[in-house]
């Protein structure tokens, strides 16, 4: 009798996981089908991406979800959200491993690494959401582009206090960090109004004030890395920072020109174009940075405290969220013209 009541039972079970595949489905909402680029507005059109777009106009949890669904932004969401746990399960184990505290010395480091996970998950951010709507669309993008101008400003930070040779640090040291603020700020200008003034297709003039002040401020970003390769070939911290230069200089490649897709137009849709390839080099990059940078922070203790007081570290610090608020305020700024003209529009 006890037997026939427990398989009765282990009866029951079976049924109910036979049921439960059927639960789940019918309890997750139903995505909608990606779609080709002539079925959506001309913003949201990628050169020689002919299909994998996801619909306008849907639910927010629609393209939150959409992060489980095979489109043509999925690899561009997981690249940057990958490194963003990388970076962060790196310094965790960093932290542990060398019992690091948060004080002066180590707070241009925190800063670094805090910059890195912010343009990281601003890029995925953008990436995930910003098929919404055109409001969306550009709000999203902008708060990319500001995360690359705090990426860019925490890494001349990290550059300037823990890999600097002196010879460098005795003809830079005054213009180096006021400078890179201002490119910084300045990269994040021309990205969001290229965005907002210039519409597809896309003039030459866009390119230009995007890529011009990122140069910028990319040249300046990294002169103390290249002066440390060129003086000092068997530094330990010189193979990463050498690798840092070379997946930022390919990333740079294919965030400039349209290939493989321009050469295979409708191949490359969802995996495969461009700027999938730009985010994993520039993934990359961000790696062996964080790498070269921790190697730096665990050597060079002695030549920080030599040329730097600890109130020094932490006044110059403060330019950072100086930076960040500018460079909100001008992406805000911006939002709200686009916010007004396409008001109008709706008129």
């Amino acid at each position: 009798m006890i037997v026939m009541e427990h398989l009765s039972i282990l009866s029951i079970s079976a049924q109910q996981l036979r049921r439960l595949p059927k639960v789940l489905e019918d309890s997750l909402p139903v995505m909608p089908s990606t779609v080709k680029d002539c079925d959506v507005p001309s913003l949201f059109r990628e050169p020689y991406i002919h299909s994998g777009y996801r619909p306008v106009g849907q639910e927010w949890r629609v393209y939150l979800l959409s992060l489980f669904q095979q489109h043509n932004e999925a690899l561009n969401v997981w690249t940057h959200l990958l490194a963003a746990v990388a970076v962060f399960l790196r310094f965790w184990a960093f932290i542990e491993t060398s019992n690091l505290s948060l004080d002066a010395y180590s707070l241009p480091l925190y800063i670094f690494v805090l910059s890195a996970l912010i343009y990281l998950s601003f890029s995925v951010l953008a990436h995930l959401f910003q098929s919404k709507s055109e409001l969306t669309h550009y709000s999203f993008y902008f708060l990319d582009y500001v995360g690359v101008s705090i990426y860019q400003y925490g890494s001349s930070l990290a550059h300037y206090f823990y890999s600097s040779e002196q010879s460098w640090h005795n003809k830079m040291a005054y213009i180096f960090l006021p400078g890179a603020a201002f490119l910084g700020w300045l990269s994040c200008t021309g990205c969001c109004y290229a965005k907002y003034r210039y519409q597809r297709p896309y003039p030459v003039e866009r390119k230009i004030c995007q890529v011009i002040p990122a140069g910028l401020a990319y040249i300046l970003d990294i002169s103390p890395i290249v002066h440390r390769i060129v003086t000092c070939w068997d530094d330990p911290a010189v193979n990463f920072h050498t690798l840092q230069i070379v997946f930022f200089l390919l990333a740079a490649f294919f965030f400039s020109y349209p290939v493989p897709e321009k050469f295979f137009p409708g191949c490359c849709d969802i995996v495969g174009h461009a700027h999938q390839i730009f985010h994993l080099f520039l993934s990359l990059c961000t790696l062996c940075q964080m790498e070269g940078l921790l190697t730096d922070f665990l050597m060079r203790r002695d030549v920080l405290l030599q040329r730097h007081t600890s109130g020094m570290v932490v006044v110059v610090s403060v330019s950072f969220p100086v930076l960040v608020m500018c460079s909100m305020l001008t992406a805000g700024y911006l939002r709200q013209n686009v916010q007004l003209h396409l008001n109008k529009k709706e008129k």
